[in-house]
């Protein structure tokens, strides 16, 4: 009997830096799902090599299109972080020069506009868009603790303050996350990304964080209420855990199902033993 997974339709995986697109292709892998990588120059995982794929270059939009339509994909996920690009100094192919007018347009509206766009030449050309959160399923953020470590009244203010100040910078398409410490807004996430968030609040002044041992404030990460989710989903893994902690965070948490967790083993192993929380808000 074939099962869902490998009746579903080849999937050309756009891959951008992190751990989320390798997560994505060993569950098609583990389903028995066909998958493509296309790994974009200068940021995918040299992990993804072990899948049958290609490098392109991000402008390479024909090319990219081309090789889709030759491995037989009729889907496509973007999955992975990528930074703005400074349109300069890209070399687009054909089809790249043709759209990147619009593409620039698009982006001086802000990333929500420009990830819609880049979504569009997809499905125009006629490939059904899929989120990497359907297809990891299962990884999503739950309601209530992940691992042994329950938060206190104080830490969970904390988490849902910076919940509201993570989705408040989203309705501005900011960012994704915020550290709130005793009620004061330490750090609200931009286009470093999360990890260099916390990084940066490691180095704040110490009377304003905790620190190992006295562990204080939380992050928050939450979608922004304007973004196709199909596309940039926010995501925590072991790595959170580590730098949270760095940063003399009590835990981190986001909204159930709104949350993916990548390597849920890992983190739950990270968390416990660096004695942090991660906390699955109830909407």
């Amino acid at each position: 009997m074939t099962s869902p997974a490998s009746a579903a339709p080849k999937l050309a995986l756009i891959a951008g830096s992190g751990d989320l697109p390798i997560r994505v292709a060993q569950r098609c892998e583990a389903e028995g799902r066909e998958v493509f990588i296309i790994r974009l120059k200068g940021f995918a995982d040299a992990h993804l090599h072990r899948w049958l794929g290609h490098d392109f270059g991000m402008a390479e939009i024909g090319k990219i299109l081309k090789a889709m339509r030759a491995e037989g994909c009729r889907a496509v996920c973007l999955a992975g972080y990528v930074n703005r690009p400074d349109f300069k100094t890209l070399k687009p192919d054909l089809k790249g020069a043709s759209l990147l007018p619009g593409i620039i347009a698009a982006a001086s509206k802000g990333d929500d506009a420009l990830l819609r766009k880049i979504l569009s030449v997809f499905e125009d050309e006629g490939f059904a868009v899929e989120g990497a959160d359907d297809i990891l399923g299962g990884e999503m953020l739950a309601a209530g603790p992940l691992g042994r470590v329950t938060p206190t009244e104080e830490q969970m203010h904390d988490l849902k303050k910076a919940l509201y100040v993570a989705e408040k910078s989203g309705e501005l398409d900011i960012g994704q996350g915020a550290v709130v410490c005793d009620g004061l807004v330490l750090a609200v996430e931009a286009q470093e990304g999360t990890d260099e968030m916390l990084r940066r609040v490691a180095g704040l002044p110490a009377d304003l964080r905790g620190s190992p041992g006295f562990a204080r404030g939380a992050l928050g990460k939450a979608p922004k209420p304007i973004q196709d989710l199909r596309v940039d989903m926010p995501v925590i893994g072991p790595t959170t855990v580590e730098l949270a902690a760095a940063a003399g965070l009590a835990g981190i948490g986001g909204y159930e199902g709104r949350l993916i967790v990548i390597d849920h083993e890992g983190l739950v192993e990270a968390a416990d033993r660096l004695g942090l929380f991660v906390w699955g808000v109830e909407r």
